[in-house]
Order: C-alpha cells, then structure tokens, then sequence
C-alpha cells in the first residue's frame, strides 16, 4: 500500500513542479524555476519531517509519500544536472558555476532554515 501512496503524491509533487515552471519563470536565461522548487523542498523536507511528522501521528506509510513521494519528485537533481550542462555548452560559465553554487548551498541553507524554524515552534 505505501507504494500507492509514493506513487499519489510522487505524481502530484511532479505536477505542481511543472505548473511552477510554466507559471513563474518561463524562457529565462537563468533555471530559476528548478533552483526555487530545490529550494523550497530542501526547506519543507527538513521542516516536515523535525516538525509536523512529529507533532502529528501520522503512518510511517503517509510519511514516506510525502518525504519521498511529493518532496522528492517536487524536487529534482537530474534537472539541476542536465541545465548546468546547458549552460556550460552555451558558454554561460560563470552561470553554470553560480548555478551550482546557489543550488547546493542554498540547499543546505534552506534545509538548515527549516530545521530552525521547526525548533522554534516547538517553544
């Protein structure tokens, strides 16, 4: 049954990963739609899972639909991957190397935030 609920919430994740793309940052140079949904996810994974999951008694199936299922197909490395080559083959170095940059210390930064935040509502 847990594969059903990953499979739910894996496809709603995807879509809403999509809608943001198409709504928000549509044909710019840089892959902000990719960067802001990592961001967001990096964040909301830390904080759901020091948090809510914690506070709420929810099934460890419902939580790994969640975690894995809509966080992780919200979120995607393979797409951060293949726009970094992007841009390095269209010559846009620096863009490619801030790319990185901003997508893995971002990351780590986000999910540091949410791990603060879920601490200070704990008070």
């Amino acid at each position: 049954m847990v594969y059903f609920f990953v499979g739910i919430a894996g496809m709603l994740g995807a879509i809403l990963r999509y809608l943001i793309g198409l709504l928000l940052f549509t044909n710019t140079l840089f892959p902000f739609a990719t960067l802001i949904v990592n961001l967001i996810g990096s964040f909301l994974l830390a904080w759901l899972t020091t948090n809510l999951f914690k506070k709420l008694s929810i099934s460890p199936a419902l939580k790994t639909a969640i975690g894995t299922g809509f966080i992780g197909s919200f979120t995607t490395f393979s797409t951060v991957s293949v726009e970094t080559v992007e841009l390095f083959e269209n010559g846009k170095i620096l863009m490619g190397v801030l790319y990185i940059f901003v997508s893995i210390v971002g990351g780590i930064l986000m999910s540091r935030l949410g791990f603060k935040v879920s601490e200070e509502q704990k008070v």
